[in-house]
C-alpha cells in the first residue's frame, strides 16, 4: 500500500523559507511521480510542483517558478519542496499526491496544462504552511 507522509510546514515571515519534505512508502520501483499541490479555504487545489522520480523531469506553477525547487532523494524515496523567497499569497495547506503522471516543464507550457487533482489518487495529509509578519 502507497502512502505519503509529509511535514516541514510553519510559520515564517515574508521573505523567509521552508523546506517541504514528502516521504514515499510501498514502492517497488522509481516509475512514479510527486506532486504538489496547494489550497486556499473555498478554493480549488492548484499545482505547485511536481517531479517524476525515474528520470527527474520537474514542473512549476507559474506563482512559483524562480522561487521554489523541487527535488529528490531515490534512495530515501523522498521528494523535498525547498521555498524561498515566501509571500503572504504562499499561504496555504500543501499536500503531496501521486499515482498520476510528471512531465517536464515544456509539457506544460506548451499544451497551457498543468498536473490536475484527479490525476493523482494517493494523498498525504497535508501541511500548514503560514507566511506573516
Amino acid at each position: 500500500q502507497v502512502q505519503l507522509v509529509e511535514s516541514g510546514g510553519g510559520l515564517v515571515q515574508p521573505g523567509g523559507s521552508l523546506r517541504l519534505s514528502c516521504a514515499a512508502s510501498g514502492f517497488t520501483s522509481d516509475d512514479y511521480a510527486i506532486a504538489w499541490f496547494r489550497q486556499a479555504p473555498g478554493k480549488e487545489r492548484e499545482a505547485v510542483s511536481c517531479i517524476s522520480m525515474s528520470d527527474g523531469s520537474t514542473y512549476y506553477g507559474g506563482s512559483v517558478k524562480g522561487r521554489f525547487t523541487i527535488y529528490r532523494d531515490n534512495s530515501k524515496n523522498t521528494v523535498y519542496l525547498q521555498m524561498n523567497s515566501l509571500k503572504p499569497e504562499d499561504t496555504d495547506v500543501y499536500y503531496c499526491a501521486t499515482g498520476g503522471p510528471c512531465y517536464s516543464g515544456s509539457y506544460y507550457y506548451i499544451f497551457g496544462q498543468a498536473p490536475a487533482q484527479y490525476e493523482y489518487d494517493t494523498w498525504g495529509q497535508g501541511t500548514q504552511v503560514t507566511v506573516s509578519s
